[in-house]
């Protein structure tokens, strides 16, 4: 097809869907969306370490996302980028270790890098944590876990690797399952995996396909995830109105909004959540 009949029948399709479903699921029962603070409450404290989700903790965010890449030695660390320079000292500590790739670095010298000077002195001293530390963390602070599965290329076998660790740390029994983790990736096919290795786990995808593959994605996805600026009520309504491979809606989770106008916005269209440096402002903008 041309690109303008393809567009013409994704404008027809979302028509239809603003039709017959005008109201999502949420605003029809009353509820607000989700606040997931994004890496932490990641606006006030270094992202993806422990004191951002102690800064969330602390803000009543009940909702942490965080991101999860591997080591040389093959332990999981969470750190948004799969390069350490940017919030790290790693060229100052290893500065003939360039290109600095997270999967060049052992956990033991990893462990040695600042992730928090780079973010305010008071931080200084703060590590990049193993995917253990950090769920116990979100345990302690009774939370839940949105975990990001990065890179996945990089990291054959990164799926299976994510489900054992946490199953070991006491995240993959019933009350953990029945609401507490969803495991999410830009990769389908990441997804996909997550899906069949443990079809317990509520698993998103991060992006915004065209409505005429949200059928394919619902076999295996419970959340379809897109970008702010990526969104129509229309959509939000099409991908709602989808049962997910749990038997329920498809949610939609959307990032990163850190303003309480374009908060408002999304809500309007009948997010189930919303993904944010700044869970306060979007909380107190959505009447959470």
């Amino acid at each position: 097809m041309h690109a303008r009949a393809v567009a013409a029948s994704t404008t027809a399709l979302l028509g239809t869907a603003a039709l017959l479903f005008p109201v999502s699921p949420a605003q029809a029962a009353g509820g607000r969306p989700l606040v997931i603070a994004h890496r932490g409450a990641s606006a006030y404290a270094p992202e993806n370490t422990l004191a951002a989700v102690d800064k969330a903790a602390g803000l009543g965010i009940r909702w942490v996302e965080n991101d999860v890449q591997r080591t040389r030695d093959g332990e999981l660390v969470v750190l948004h980028d799969d390069n350490l320079r940017r919030t790290t000292d790693v060229e100052e500590v290893y500065p003939d270790r360039a290109p600095w790739k997270v999967k060049d670095f052992t956990a033991a010298e990893i462990a040695r890098l600042d992730a928090g000077s780079w973010f305010g002195p008071a931080y200084a001293g703060a590590r990049v944590p193993t995917l253990e530390q950090f769920v116990n963390r979100v345990e302690r602070h009774h939370q839940k876990l949105l975990l990001e599965i990065k890179n996945p290329e990089l990291y054959p076998g990164i799926e299976r690797q994510t489900l054992k660790v946490l199953g070991n740390e006491g995240w993959l029994d019933r009350s953990h399952l029945a609401g507490r983790l969803v495991v999410q990736s830009f990769s389908a096919d990441s997804v996909r995996t997550v899906h069949e290795l443990k079809p317990a786990v509520k698993t998103g995808f991060l992006g915004t396909p065209p409505v005429s593959d949200l059928p394919v994605y619902a076999r295996f996805a419970d959340q379809i995830n897109p970008s702010y600026g990526s969104l129509s009520a229309a959509y939000v309504s099409f991908v709602q109105a989808l049962s997910g491979p749990h038997g329920r809606p498809l949610q939609v989770l959307t990032w990163t909004v850190d303003d309480a106008a374009t908060a408002q916005r999304v809500a309007g269209y009948g997010v189930d959540g919303i993904i944010t440096n700044k869970p306060d402002v979007v909380r107190e903008a959505v009447g959470g």
